[in-house]
């Protein structure tokens, strides 16, 4: 059987059978001459014996070849077709017999195709077409409220318009309008404002850079520092802002902040030290960083025993210990300064710290130092100023009672007992020195700063005010928002600013 299932005929299998039968015997080679000009000749005479003469031949009828359309019109959407009646005529052969004419074809116009060779993309310049794709670095949009429901009766259509390509790449105008802030609350960028009728002569934002040489490199000191930290049950902001004077002089920054922690778990400890170096001094501000990094390093070393006594309340070893400390840091100070061939009160500053626990039980907050400065307490929403103005007849050692039973102790040339935390005597006393420990109270906010914040606090009504309100409830400002509060500028007060706030939860 075939592969089709058929049956061959009977003549078939007789020519299958002759033609490979294996019993028939070989003809062998002919005897018929077998040359290249043989087998021409034998091939034209075959030829010429099965071609019939044309004139011989009874005519047939042509058939008409199918018109059918150039394939290359199907995927060119550049080739411009001809028309019917534009179209060459086809040239064929003689007809023996006319034919009947036909009825004209319709044309069908096929849609074209784009291949592959002759694909069109837009330039890289050009919009892209079609649907929007998703956005380069999309920004989550807020939740929107609810669309109102839609009339009853639809509007009438319009004309359909494509999707305007710019709008890919622009946020939305809620996001647009206002950036979002830092510290991730709501509201807008804070801004530096001013208080009073009248702006401040210098501008807000930093003019002129100080005056830098290949020696003074290493003493250069940025406009702003900025810092912060929670620990146990308090949060913690500190900056460091250079002056609008200095700003538009080129003037160093003058003032010095360190914040450190000291150990580990319960019983770290935090130390804020707030320095500012004497106005006009040349070298105010190297001053000032010298005796942020020496009290630190007093502290540093010292900061076990520190911390056990901040814990267990033992304020007359507190207040014995950080007065040597200090007074070891103005002596290195008075040193410094005949190393550089200059008067000891030329090469000085004020300092004034705190001593925060990280023990979530312990609540107790340690302040000391020497020079001008500001200590002052928001409870309730008033302001209380922790650093009463010392009577200047005084002449001889004053303990003052302050609020809540805290003391306020001022030392002229008193000799202190054997510091237990450093080895050595102790170099003579040289300044004043302010010790107070008080116990905070949830809800309290405690800040220390340099003379430069403390003026206006106590003269110009209108800054404590505004920073009761800014920073009473809910709770601390994130740290740009801290910046600018504390850039709250007056008219007539353009020195440096520093301070350290702690809010009490």
């Amino acid at each position: 059987m075939s592969q089709q299932g058929e049956k061959p005929a009977a003549h078939e299998d007789d020519w299958w059978r002759k033609l490979y039968d294996e019993t028939a015997p070989d003809t062998g080679p002919s005897s018929a001459p077998d040359s290249l000009d043989d087998r021409f000749d034998s091939v034209s005479d075959t030829v010429s014996e099965a071609v019939e003469p044309e004139s011989e031949r009874e005519p047939e009828p042509l058939p008409l070849p199918e018109v059918r359309p150039d394939p290359r019109t199907a995927w060119d959407p550049y080739r411009e077709q001809a028309p019917p009646s534009e179209e060459p005529e086809r040239k064929l052969e003689p007809e023996r017999e006319p034919e009947p004419e036909r009825e004209p074809e319709p044309v069908v116009t096929q849609a074209a195709v784009p291949g592959p060779r002759n694909t069109v993309f837009p330039a890289p310049w050009e919009a892209p077409a079609g649907p929007p794709g998703p956005r380069t670095f999309a920004v989550p949009k807020p939740p929107q409220p609810e669309p109102p429901p839609a009339p009853l009766t639809p509007p009438a259509a319009g004309p359909a318009t494509a999707p305007d390509p710019v709008a890919l790449h622009e946020l939305p105008p809620d996001w647009a309008a206002s950036d979002a802030p830092a510290d991730g609350g709501g509201g807008a960028r804070p801004l530096i404002d001013h208080l009073g009728d009248r702006p401040p002569t210098y501008d807000a934002e930093p003019a002129a850079l100080p005056a830098a040489t290949s020696e003074n490199l290493d003493a250069l000191v940025p406009d702003t520092v900025l810092d912060g930290a929670r620990y146990g049950t308090y949060t913690l902001r500190a900056a460091s802002v250079r002056g609008d004077s200095a700003r538009f002089r080129g003037e160093p920054r003058r003032d010095a902040l360190l914040t450190a922690r000291f150990g580990a778990a319960e019983s770290a400890l935090v130390l804020v030290a707030v320095a500012g170096g004497v106005r006009g001094g040349e070298g105010a501000h190297l001053a000032a960083a010298d005796a942020c990094r020496w009290i630190g390093g007093a502290v540093a070393r010292s900061h076990a025993r520190l911390s056990e006594d901040i814990r267990a309340g033992r304020r007359a070893d507190l207040k014995s210990g950080l007065h040597r400390l200090t007074d070891r840091t103005y002596g290195k100070l008075r040193a410094r300064a005949a190393e550089l061939g200059v008067e000891p009160g030329e090469y000085t500053t004020s300092l004034r710290c705190l001593l925060l626990s990280a023990d979530p039980d312990c609540r107790t907050r340690v302040f000391f130092g020497v020079g001008s400065g500001g200590l002052f307490r928001l409870r309730e929403g008033l302001w209380q100023d922790l650093e009463p103005v010392i009577p200047e007849e005084a002449a001889s050692g004053v303990s003052e009672a302050g609020p809540d039973g805290d003391r306020l102790t001022m030392d002229l040339q008193i000799t202190t007992p054997p510091s237990p935390y450093s080895d050595g005597p102790a170099p003579p006393p040289a300044e004043l020195f302010r010790f107070r420990a008080s116990v905070a109270r949830p809800g309290d906010t405690l800040l220390l700063c340099s003379n430069g914040f403390a003026e206006p606090m106590r003269d110009e009504p209108e800054l404590p005010d505004e920073l009761a309100e800014r920073w009473g409830p809910p709770g601390p400002p994130g740290l740009p928002a801290f910046l600018a509060d504390t850039q709250l500028r007056i008219k007539g007060y353009a020195d440096d600013r520093t301070c350290a706030a702690v809010w009490e939860a």
